[in-house]
This record gives C-alpha cells, sequence and structure tokens, in this order.
C-alpha cells in the first residue's frame, strides 16, 4: 500500500466568522491511499482552536509511513486500532488517514460505504447551511444568495435576538443556532425562550467547554435543547455529555475519524441521546465521508464544500438540504 499527502488551500465564498475567529482560506490534508489498483481518500483542516496545522499532520503520518505502507487487507477496525496509539496525539492527522483506509477497503469489497456498513439510507436526515457572523445585512444576503430548508446560524455577538429576529423575517426555515462557547449561563437562559419564539430548533456549544456546572444548569433549565460541540471530542467524552446536554455533534476529526465516530454515535443513541456530525469547512473529500454516516444522525451539518469558492474533488451533491450519492464505490470521490 502506498501513501501520499496533498496539501490543498481551499478559498471560501464568503469570509466565514464565528465567535473566536475569521477566515477567508481553509488549509487542508488529502490523504490518499493506493493498493492493488484501488484509491481511498481521507481528509482534515487545520484548526487553531485545536493547534492543528497541515504540516504537522503531515508530518506525523509521515513518521508512520512504513507501518501504513505494509499494511495488508485488514479491517478498518483492526487497523484503526492499530494505528491509534501512534497517533492519539494528533487526531485530525488519524481522522485523515481512518477516512482513506475505509474508503481504499469498501472500494476493494466492491461496494459503497453505507452499504458495507448494511445502513438504510431512506429517511436522512436533511444537511443545514450555515451563515456566519456578519452584519445582518450581508447574513440576509447570503441566506438569500442559497435558499435552504434549514439553516444554523452562527452567534456570540452583542445583538444576538436582534439577528435573529432580522433573519426571521427574510424565512420560514428551521434555524439552529451555534455560539461556539460564547455565552454565558445566564445569556444562554435568557436568548434560548427569545430564540425559541423566533422558530429555533436548538441551541450548540453555547458555554465554554469545560463548564460541567453551566452545562449541568442549561440542560436543566433551558427551554431549547442543547447539543454538544466542543464539549464532545473523544469518545470517553459521550458518558461525561450524557445528562449534560441533550444530544452531541460528532466531528471527525476531532475523534479520530469514522471508526470511532461509529461507537460513538452508536453510545449517544443508546443514552438517548440525540446525535449529529458536523463538518469544519472540508471538500467534498471529507465530506462525502460524513454522508455514510447519515442513517445514524438526528441532525447533520455537512456544508463544508458548499462553503468553498472551488472543490477539489467530486463525491456526493446536495440539493436543498438533501444528499445524493455518488455512482462509485467506498465514499464516492474522486479528485479533480
Amino acid at each position: 500500500m502506498k501513501l501520499i499527502l496533498k496539501d490543498y488551500i481551499l478559498d471560501l465564498k464568503h469570509t466565514f466568522t464565528i465567535s473566536r475567529e475569521s477566515i477567508d482560506v481553509q488549509p487542508s490534508l488529502i490523504v490518499v491511499l493506493e493498493d492493488d489498483g484501488f484509491r481511498g481518500h481521507g481528509e482534515a483542516t487545520s484548526n487553531p482552536y485545536y493547534n492543528i496545522t497541515v504540516p504537522i499532520m503531515m508530518a506525523e503520518l509521515s513518521k508512520v509511513r512504513s507501518i501504513i505502507e505494509t499494511t495488508i487487507d485488514e479491517t478498518p477496525e483492526v487497523f484503526y486500532a492499530k494505528m491509534y496509539p501512534l497517533l492519539k496525539h494528533n487526531m485530525f492527522a488519524l481522522c485523515a488517514l481512518d477516512l482513506a483506509y475505509n474508503d481504499l477497503y469498501a472500494r476493494k469489497q466492491h461496494k459503497k460505504l453505507y452499504e458495507l456498513w448494511g445502513y438504510d439510507i431512506s429517511n436522512n436526515p436533511l444537511t443545514d447551511y450555515t451563515i456566519g457572523i456578519d452584519t445582518v445585512e450581508k447574513m440576509v444576503s447570503k441566506m438569500k444568495e442559497l435558499p435552504w430548508p434549514i439553516y444554523k446560524i452562527k452567534l456570540g455577538t452583542n445583538e444576538d435576538i436582534k439577528i435573529v429576529t432580522e433573519l426571521r423575517k427574510h424565512t420560514d426555515a428551521v434555524f439552529r443556532i451555534d455560539a461556539n462557547c460564547g455565552w454565558t449561563v445566564d445569556e444562554t437562559l435568557k436568548n434560548a425562550i427569545a430564540l425559541k419564539a423566533l422558530g429555533v430548533e436548538f441551541l450548540e456549544q453555547p458555554l465554554k467547554a469545560d463548564n460541567w456546572d453551566g452545562h449541568k444548569k442549561v440542560y436543566q433549565d433551558s427551554v431549547l435543547p442543547v447539543i454538544a460541540d466542543e464539549s464532545c471530542q473523544v469518545s470517553a467524552d459521550i458518558a461525561k455529555c450524557h445528562n449534560h446536554f441533550h444530544g452531541v455533534n460528532v466531528k471527525l476529526v476531532k475523534c479520530g475519524g469514522l471508526t470511532p465516530a461509529r461507537t460513538m454515535l452508536t453510545e449517544a443513541r443508546s443514552l438517548g441521546m440525540k446525535t449529529m456530525v458536523g463538518c469544519m469547512t472540508e471538500s467534498s473529500v471529507g465530506i462525502s465521508a460524513i454522508a455514510h454516516l447519515l442513517p445514524l444522525l438526528d441532525y447533520v451539518d455537512m456544508d463544508g464544500a458548499i462553503l468553498l469558492a472551488r472543490d477539489i474533488a467530486t463525491g456526493i451533491t446536495i440539493d436543498n438540504g438533501v444528499t445524493h450519492y455518488s455512482d462509485l464505490n467506498g465514499t464516492g470521490v474522486t479528485l479533480l
């Protein structure tokens, strides 16, 4: 098996702002695994919040190249168990590798990934489309540019309720709110009342990740459900989030890929929690991998490729929130 590492700079259509940063480009690592005439593809984007860069990921994967390249026909679960001790300090790099291996393995089995897992895609949830923090006028303009059934709205400003009130005047779409750790407990409880009246479905990560006493208070008293993001990174966090959040948003890059994500989602469902997978502004490489988890999900935020000015791959397509799978096996990805 051959390991190929490719670095890309993904240009965004618009400046993307959340409560803690603004970006115009997104550096991304693509991992390609070649074996027996088949190619598997994986992706992980850089993220300053987690101190992850593409060069760091490439260096970590290069250190274990010989182990990767001598792997022969192991299942993704066995391969992940072998690679986890070597890459557990860099889950983003592990994610890109795990996605590529799952894709490769399914292609060698001549199946789409969801088929290999035995999942039924007949009742997949719709994906939302994210509106980053901006002036109200520009946020409205972004909604009008792409009419959508569900919008995820980034907040964490001094005028959050005013923003959502104005956006509501322009659409009947479902709203989801993501404050990216930008609120206090009192703000969250107060805002939830106003936002529920404005047709908001749930709140995502309103408090700082480690404010567990605050999470408990919000979980008990909020009039809207609350979904964990920054507080839910790896498998051990599912149990911690139970009875502190109503659901969890599992990010592949944070947990280490599809293999651990499936375990985390199954555990969350067994605990009666809502399940969601979100993206980190990946291209169609990463987004197409997420799509194969849809049967396990109540909600999904997989709009990363839609936010790009130019994609670097083909794979799944999304039309008005509905996911359409590629005819190709594996995750269905082809690099452009």
